[in-house]
């Protein structure tokens, strides 16, 4: 059975635990423990042990939460955005919330000034099928795409708590570098 946004449920033969989960949102890293899951890295006793616990489960690097036997992954812990009174902001989840608008491509959330920014990497050829932006002029054109972009904006953080607003909403004008397994290098866009 399939469960909205959740990642599924855990495979036979392999265990799976939130460790040190947050005392409301339920939500810690996710650890894993099975005969499909690697044993260390190859001749590499040091990241072998950094990967595992004391106890033998791996550390995955991601967050997430399990409810009535399934997985929700939230975010990598590297990609955790600290709140102003030490909330915990997941890019991942605004993210996603971006990318459900037909205009958006992909996104990428950060911290900048202690702010929530985003870029944004655009659809033009859906945003000229609805809204003509490629018969407009270049001025135009800009402030249709500023307007868009501010409506989108709103509606997200209409959608997330008061503490994950995204402050600024800018355009990527260039498809986001990436990684060889195609994630977003965010290093490379952190201002």
């Amino acid at each position: 059975m399939v469960r909205f946004r959740a990642t599924g449920v855990i495979i036979p033969g392999v265990e799976a635990r939130i460790f040190k989960p947050d005392t409301r949102s339920k939500i810690g890293e996710i650890q894993v423990k099975g005969p499909t899951v690697m044993k260390g890295y190859f001749r590499d006793k040091q990241r072998s042990d950094e990967a595992f616990t004391s106890d033998g489960w791996f550390k995955t690097g991601d967050l997430g939460t399990m409810r009535d036997g399934y997985l929700y992954i939230k975010g990598r812990i590297k990609n955790v955005i600290i709140g102003p009174r030490g909330e915990n902001i997941y890019p991942e989840e605004l993210e996603s919330k971006l990318n459900e608008q037909e205009i958006i491509l992909e996104s990428l959330v950060y911290e900048w000034e202690n702010k929530i920014c985003a870029r944004v990497f655009l659809n033009y050829e859906i945003i000229d099928k609805n809204y003509g932006i490629g018969k407009m002029g270049s001025i135009s054109a800009e402030k249709k795409k500023e307007k868009l972009l501010d409506e989108i904006r709103k509606l997200v953080n209409s959608q997330v708590s008061s503490f994950s607003v995204i402050h600024k909403l800018t355009e990527q004008k260039e498809p986001f570098e990436k990684t060889p397994t195609q994630k977003i290098k965010r290093f490379l866009y952190q201002n």
